[in-house]
């Protein structure tokens, strides 16, 4: 048993990653949509590619979309609008009419004439409850059929435009005036009926929508169907409308019956197999290509995590409206793994994760060729992250590849501009816009994953940090020795293509544990007196090899990220302080080595390397008198050579041809330093 845990032990991390693989192909699994893939691709308006296609079972055709919208809009035009009458209201405006007309009309008035006058209100009356008067205004067509409702039995038939509406009362008081010669008397007539007129129909919205839906649920969604064994097209035939939807009802049948039916467990098996083998070519390029990537599992993390959220994301806009999914930022991906790795491995996971998201997407050919596109334009030309200018330079460059590579490919498909959707350039544009929502993204990647991006090296590059302040006062020789060594480092990097940021960073704060006892260094030295005087020759070796240890604990009080600690470990790898050793040894024959040893580890990368480099060539540079070129040039050698004998370098990725070069730079910074000019045979 304890046999068995151990195993487990020292097998942790290669079970952390194949359940990560696991999980990681199942959500997208998941994610995925539930249906085959009709084996044919197919674009209206070009040839058919395939041989003769036979219809492999009877099917419907459907109508198109915009048959259907066009049944439906026609069917809610000739909807037939249902207004409640109210019986009652119309006998009660008589009535009323009746008493107030013997108020308004005075009895002065000639008898007959006032008989005339009694008989047009009448007439008004008929006219405007002919079909009745609305409660309220509606925004109907005045064409549109209506039928009134006595106690929900169906009473009369008419238009829209017989009904009297609120604004059309006056109108229609006037037009009865006039037709009987009473106009004289308008205004007696309106103060009349302003307070006996009353509205007897009210708008049925229930009854109206429950008719229009039987109405719509009545649409036929098919024209036609097509019989087993028919020939539907042709080979090299050119897919025209009518062709164009039978295929597509032909799929559509193909996705939803067939394969959901009778094949759901083969299909979730074949996309599992298909996403598990993309996923193990990104596993395979991390252990390949990126060892120090793929041996820490929270990087192997952050990178499985980040392709899950954009598959996540672009599923949950397809599913709401696939037409947004060009404003999914799909090049974020791209910049975020080139911020905290390289362009090498941020274009390969972007290609992996367009390949992936090509089951999801319409017109996935389309879709993976834009954004493979905007992929390699990313890596291509961004650069520099922490300069903001770089980055809205890029996002206007990838935007515009998305809109000339859209334009190309509708062209293609349709062989004209007239009919081009011109709102996908707004999309395109939101989704660059979107990008630059990288920034922040990285500032809470780095909290959260204790990843470390230029951005953050750039702050930490900053000498008035509060940190690098200290340093500059508590021990201004150090902090002096630090920024020769970064400015050594910075150009070493540049030389052979290493990460000069990072360790220019390193550099700065490689020996800030020497602040806890700077007068033991003798950069801060300046008095003349040397405290290692009153000191054993392993009480000062203590001293001076403690500063690593005394330096990590500096660095994470002021939470330093782990990349740039790696430094301060690894500056003096597992070397010997010879001075003091040498001092013991001449003491005591025997001498415990170990004991005047650095605690290690040794470099394991190239940046930590060029710091050891550079490190010791500038501390030992102080010692050289009447410097030469030649003296400087066997100096280098020596040091670097000594350190290689050691096999300070066997854990580093770092070339024989590389150290060479460093150790050209290393040469030129030293004369220049020292102001040397080239000596010239005479």
């Amino acid at each position: 048993m304890d046999n068995f845990i151990n195993k487990l032990y020292r097998n942790h991390s290669l079970i952390y990653k194949g359940l990560l693989f696991i999980g990681a192909t199942f959500l997208i699994v998941y994610m995925f949509p539930k249906s085959g893939k009709f084996k044919y691709d197919f674009e209206k308006g070009k040839p058919w590619q395939s041989e003769n296609l036979l219809a492999p079972f009877n099917f419907a055709i459907l109508k198109s979309d915009a048959e259907i919208t066009a049944e439906k809009q026609t069917v809610t035009d000739n909807s037939i609008l249902y207004f409640d009458i109210d019986p009652s209201i119309k006998p009660k405006v008589e009535n009323a009419y009746a008493q107030q007309f013997r108020t308004v009309f005075s009895d002065t008035i000639p008898k007959n004439i006032r008989n005339n006058l009694y008989k047009t209100g009448q007439q008004i009356i008929e006219a405007l409850y002919a079909f009745g008067i609305s409660n309220e205004n509606h925004d109907f067509s005045e064409k549109r059929i209506i039928a009134l409702l006595d106690n929900r039995v169906k009473k009369q038939d008419g238009f829209f435009s017989d009904i009297v509406k609120q604004d059309a009362i006056i109108p229609v008081i006037e037009t009865v005036l006039s037709k009987t010669n009473s106009i004289g008397f308008k205004t007696d007539f309106f103060s009349l009926f302003f307070d006996i007129i009353q509205p007897n129909l009210t708008f049925n919205k229930s009854f109206t929508e429950k008719a229009l839906q039987e109405a719509m649920d009545k649409i036929a969604y098919a024209r036609g169907s097509v019989e087993k064994g028919t020939l539907i097209i042709a080979k090299g035939e050119v897919v025209d409308v009518n062709n164009y939807q039978i295929l597509k009802s032909l799929q559509l049948e193909f996705e939803s019956q067939v394969w959901s039916k009778s094949s759901y467990y083969w299909i979730v098996f074949a996309y599992t197999l298909l996403v598990a083998l993309a996923l193990l070519m990104l596993f395979l390029f991390l252990r390949k290509y990126r060892k120090e990537v793929y041996e820490n599992n929270t990087k192997v993390t952050f990178i499985f995590f980040n392709v899950l959220l954009m598959i996540f994301i672009t599923t949950l806009v397809v599913n709401y409206d696939s037409k947004f999914v060009y404003v999914v930022p799909i090049c974020i991906l791209p910049l975020i793994f080139k911020a905290f790795f390289d362009a090498r491995l941020g274009l390969f996971a972007h290609v992996i994760t367009v390949l992936l998201l090509g089951f999801i997407v319409p017109n996935s050919y389309e879709y993976m060729f834009l954004q493979i596109l905007a992929g390699i334009v990313t890596i291509l030309t961004v650069s520099e992250l922490y300069k903001r200018a770089n980055l809205f330079i890029s996002v206007g460059q990838i935007t515009l590849v998305y809109i000339v590579a859209y334009f190309a490919f509708f062209v293609i498909h349709e062989g004209s501009v007239e009919t081009i959707r011109w709102e996908m350039f707004i999309w395109f544009i939101l989704g660059g816009l979107a990008t630059l929502f990288v920034q922040p993204l990285i500032y809470v990647y780095e909290k959260i994953f204790g990843l470390v991006s230029d951005v953050s090296l750039l702050e930490l590059s900053d000498t008035n940090s509060k940190l690098l302040k200290e340093l500059s006062n508590k021990a201004p020789g150090t902090f002096h020795h630090s920024l020769n060594v970064a400015n050594l480092a910075e150009a070493s990097a540049h030389e052979i293509g290493a990460n000069a940021m990072l360790v220019r960073v390193g550099a700065l704060y490689h020996d800030i544990g020497k602040m806890k006892n700077p007068t033991y260094f003798t950069e801060n030295q300046s008095t003349g007196i040397n405290p290692h005087d009153e000191l054993s020759s392993k009480e000062s070796a203590r001293i001076i090899t403690a500063h690593v240890i005394d330096g990590i604990e500096i660095a994470k009080k002021y939470n330093l990220p782990d990349r740039v600690i790696d430094f301060i470990r690894t500056h003096h790898g597992t070397s010997v302080v010879y001075y003091f050793y040498m001092q013991e040894k001449s003491d005591f024959s025997e001498t415990d080595k170990s004991a005047f040893s650095y605690p290690g580890p040794k470099p394991f990368s190239k940046e930590t390397a060029i710091l050891m480099m550079c490190d010791s060539v500038e501390a030992a540079s102080k010692s050289l008198k009447d410097p030469t070129s030649a003296k400087i040039d066997a100096f280098v050698e020596t040091i670097i050579s000594k350190q290689i004998e050691e096999g300070q370098f066997l854990n580093a990725n770092i070339t024989f041809k590389e150290i060479q070069s460093i150790k050209k730079v290393l040469k030129y910074k030293l004369a220049n330093i020292y102001h040397l000019r080239i000596e010239y045979p005479e």
